[in-house]
């Protein structure tokens, strides 16, 4: 087989658009779903907006024997794997034992799942504790039930490491590939907002207390307060170029071509952050110059701090300005795991389509030195795309994309 890995098929969950079209379109045209949470009331946190999913009916999607037993997230995530294969026109059981794997990411696991058990158990008892709270609150439960539902049997595995999971998980995926597994199903999912994941979120020191949808998750901003929480990623297959070409694979969005994960120092050690030296290694893994990068796909994190070391790593990289960003996720807000594969999707699409997605509500900050793309889409030529993604705890992951010639 050959060394390539490409993505054949993209599943999409997001709060501005069910199903990958759908989504871009929203994207495109500047549609921000973010707004008060309505999945509890939050009146008395701090934090009161979110990016939630709206229309998604797992019960119109999903065989009722599986609501029992999963989270949201991985009604979510199942629905997504299902989009994904269709997609890439694959089907699991048509293929050799062991030639489909499944790698995902997870921030928290099924936390509304076991919010409701512990709820159960504190009120009732035990006896009224759902036998799937076992597994469903689990963050590699996304994995196993991808899993068995398609029948994929080949090497499956999770990734830990918050935001920047998500990226880690495709890289892994890419490894598999390379070690000789033809087709992943790879990404993530997230979807934490209950009462508890939201108390869990909130302690994280991040979040934004803006009441106002149109100026609250503001990356790059002098006025940058904190993000706003959402839920939702995408789910990609990944899978080896030569196998798609024998298959006739209907569409190739583009080719992963590098990538590099870091950690941060410890606070206070004095030595710079790592997200810098993930983007030269993501570069050079992919062969690839600065000069030849024509968009990256920003963490944008929304903490003053942490927005000038993002821009600081950008600039010394490309320059001052020296490449378009762009932050499409002001729209949904951040999806922790599933947030880095949804930029991915949508810097393939942008790959295809010869587009830069807006970044909406920010005005970039006189002391950033970056070329951040504004309200409106920015066309351009574009053939490689840099997607960046940062975890709480010093996780830093950068993941090259490029258009193939099957792509666009």
């Amino acid at each position: 087989m050959s060394a390539r890995t490409v993505v054949t098929g993209i599943g999409v969950a997001a709060p501005n658009g069910l199903g990958l079209e759908t989504y871009w379109q929203a994207t495109l045209a500047g549609r921000r779903a973010i707004a008060p949470l309505t999945r509890f009331d939050p009146a008395s946190y701090p934090s009161r907006l979110a990016g939630e999913i709206s229309g998604f009916e797992a019960a119109e999607l999903l065989p009722g024997r599986l609501l029992p037993q999963t989270d949201r997230m991985t009604r979510i995530s199942l629905v997504g794997a299902d989009w994904a294969l269709a997609d890439a026109d694959v089907t699991p059981g048509e293929l050799p034992d062991y030639d489909v794997g499944v790698i995902t990411a997870g921030h928290s696991g099924g936390f509304e799942f076991g919010q409701n058990e512990l709820k159960a158990l504190w009120s009732k008892g035990g006896s009224y504790v759902s036998a799937y709270q076992s597994f469903a609150w689990f963050y590699a439960v996304n994995s196993g039930q991808i899993s068995i539902r398609t029948g994929a049997r080949g090497p499956s595995s999770v990734v830990v490491s918050d935001q920047a999971g998500g990226l880690d998980a495709l890289a892994q995926a890419r490894r598999q590939v390379r070690k000789g597994t033809p087709v992943l199903i790879a990404g993530a999912v997230d979807a934490s907002l209950c009462s508890w994941g939201w108390v869990a979120q909130i302690a994280g020191g991040r979040l934004t207390t803006s009441d106002d949808p149109e100026r609250a998750y503001l990356p790059f901003d002098s006025e940058a307060s904190g993000h706003v929480p959402g839920e939702g990623g995408a789910i990609l297959v990944v899978e080896d170029a030569e196998h798609a070409r024998r298959r006739n694979a209907p569409r190739v969005y583009g080719e992963i071509t590098g990538h590099a994960a870091t950690m941060d120092p410890r606070p206070g050690s004095g030595r710079a952050p790592g997200l810098q030296r993930a983007i030269e290694l993501a570069l050079a893994d992919a062969g690839t110059e600065p000069a030849d990068v024509d968009v990256v796909f920003a963490d944008a994190a929304a903490v003053p701090e942490l927005d000038r070391a993002e821009a600081e790593a950008l600039t010394k990289v490309f320059g001052p300005r020296g490449v378009p960003v762009t932050a499409p996720k002001t729209m949904t807000g951040r999806l922790y795991s599933g947030a880095a594969p949804l930029d991915v999707a949508t810097a393939l699409l942008s790959l295809r389509d010869g587009v830069i997605p807006p970044t909406v509500g920010s005005t970039l900050a006189e002391r950033y030195e970056i070329d951040l793309v504004g309200p409106r889409p920015r066309p351009a030529s574009l053939r490689t795309a840099l997607v960046l993604a940062r975890g709480q705890g010093g996780f830093n992951s950068a993941l090259v994309v490029r258009r193939t010639d099957g792509a666009g």
